[in-house]
């Protein structure tokens, strides 16, 4: 079983942070999501999984004279499983670990956010080049995703043009596509720039940071002091005419030595449009393509993936949604089908999946083994 200190270290200051900063809000609120899940797989062989999370939160609110507030959002994410191998094995896991705990300071045109905190943004919904700081996996029907340390500002001007600009520090662990981690002691840094254009919006990013190559899968020799450069750059985009559009490119240079193929790039396209049948039925497909290459427009190795997302409402409390991937690369065919049931402070979902024994969609990603072969996963969520 693991529960590192750390996690424990953390959960307590968050409780010393909010009993400190709760006596100077105006208004606070506490409110949490208790969950729980039974999974059936089989790949290989047969496998089962209990589990249960808990995230308590609390937010905090005061205002700043007439035109500035203060909030800010302290939670913590506890959680442990059993998992059951066939051959009678049992492991076990748990861990308690700081969710969120940011700081917010705002005015009518601008906020300045720091902390612990999620960080996302593009146009892309399924398969995300920009999938930068989080890892929200699109199956998920709680969207979950660890936080970044770091400090963003975003200002937005009257015509709907805002600009984003972020400093991260201390996340030594990969994060959205990332293989490898951050230098833990130097600063990332980026910014972005969404326009407002005709029936839709265009936006600009840009990251640097320098990547800790050190690997114990690496057969290479790599100093303990070396570390590399890499500067992304993104261009996305959406428009609704009629029919959702939207595209998502991203190219990453890491400058190494120890590389031979120093460029990743990646693109996203998709459409969405709801036909007007019965309730409403919404269709959305995407087609992603990622290469590594040592040239901008020259030849690369990677992958190509098609997704295929529907999502129809029953009835009022009733949902059932499907998502579809394709690997054109090695012929892999996943399905998902989710089916739903939302009341007052309740959500019951009823999941199946039909996927590879080997997982490849996304990678890095600890839970994506959890949806590995074939099988059927219940989820209970409680909100308070």
């Amino acid at each position: 079983m693991k529960t590192p200190g750390t996690g424990r270290r953390t959960c307590i200051v968050i409780i010393i942070v909010i009993q400190t900063v709760n006596g100077y809000c105006q208004s606070s609120n506490i409110e949490g999501m208790l969950s729980g899940w039974s999974t059936i797989s089989y790949s290989e062989s047969l496998n089962g999984q209990l589990g249960g999370r808990y995230i308590p939160a609390l937010t905090l609110d005061h205002p700043v004279g007439e035109r500035f507030r203060v909030d800010a959002e302290f939670s913590a994410n506890l959680w442990g499983t059993s998992t059951f191998w066939s051959g009678d094995s049992t492991t076990t896991d748990s861990k308690s670990k700081a969710y969120r705990m940011w700081i917010r300071f705002s005015g009518d045109q601008f906020e300045i956010r720091a902390g612990l905190q999620k960080i996302n943004f593009g146009s892309a919904i399924l398969l995300r080049p920009l999938m930068w700081f989080d890892r929200i996996d699109p199956r998920d029907p709680l969207q979950l995703t660890d936080g970044t340390y770091g400090l963003l500002m975003r200002y937005y001007f009257l015509n709907n043009t805002n600009i984003w600009v972020w400093g991260l520090i201390g996340n030594k662990e990969p994060k959205g596509w990332e293989a490898f981690g951050s230098e833990k002691n130097r600063p990332e840094f980026g910014s972005r720039i969404q326009v407002p254009v005709p029936v839709g919006e265009i936006g600009l990013s840009y990251h640097n940071r320098s990547v800790d190559i050190r690997n114990d899968t690496l057969v290479i020799p790599i100093d303990r002091h070396d570390f590399a450069q890499e500067n992304r750059i993104a261009l996305d985009g959406k428009i609704d005419i009629g029919i959702g559009l939207w595209f998502e490119s991203s190219i990453i240079h890491t400058d190494s030595k120890y590389l031979t193929r120093d460029l990743s790039r990646f693109l996203t396209v998709g459409l969405d449009y709801t036909f007007g049948l019965g309730n409403g039925l919404n269709v959305m497909t995407e087609v992603f393509t990622y290469s590594l290459s040592d040239q901008l427009f020259g030849k690369g190795d990677g992958v190509t993936f098609s997704a295929l997302s529907a999502n129809y409402p029953l009835s009022i409390i009733t949902n059932l949604s499907t998502i579809f991937f394709y690997d054109w690369k090695n012929n892999d065919l996943y399905n998902f089908i989710n089916c739903s049931w939302t009341f007052d402070r309740w959500i019951f979902y009823l999941m199946g999946f039909w996927n590879p024994d080997r997982f490849q969609v996304y990678p890095g990603m600890e839970e994506v083994n959890l949806y590995a072969g074939k099988g059927v996963q219940l989820m209970v969520v409680f909100n308070h």
